[in-house]
């Protein structure tokens, strides 16, 4: 068996505070959404002003970044390159989804949808960055 880490509320708290405070310092109106390692949301914010859809777009970005253990760019880049096959998987191919990664298991991930593609994954690893310092943190404590 192995043991693995599990997001904890207050986890999910900084995460998305991380994300928003990025999100504001840009100027930018986005969606935030995190998830557990299933998949299964945990979070969701629509910060005023952000667009209707990045609710329900913010946390696919995240279930397709958690199930795939990899950024959700990574699908956006197989179709982009002609791989459109990727289409049919059950993943949102589009940027703005960031795993949690956490002694190289995935534990969650983070999603944001609001801006432009670099844009909102810029907030969404502000958010993972964010946990990788509490992380640091509790291991020297």
């Amino acid at each position: 068996m192995k043991n693995t880490c599990a997001l904890t509320l207050d986890d999910v708290r900084r995460v998305a505070a991380a994300a928003e405070a990025e999100a504001t310092a840009c100027g930018w109106a986005v969606s935030i959404a995190v998830c557990d390692a299933g998949g299964h949301p945990l979070w969701l914010q629509r910060m005023d002003g952000a667009p209707l859809m990045s609710a329900a777009v913010a946390p696919e970005k995240a279930r397709t970044s958690v199930l795939s253990g990899r950024p959700s760019k990574a699908f956006e880049e197989m179709v982009n390159n002609g791989r459109i096959a990727a289409l049919a998987m059950p993943v949102v191919p589009l940027e703005g989804g960031e795993p949690i990664i956490v002694d190289g298991m995935v534990i969650g991930a983070v999603g944001v949808s609001g801006v432009k593609a670099g844009e909102d994954a810029q907030v969404a690893r502000a958010g993972v960055a964010a946990l990788r310092v509490t992380i640091a943190q509790r291991r020297v404590a």
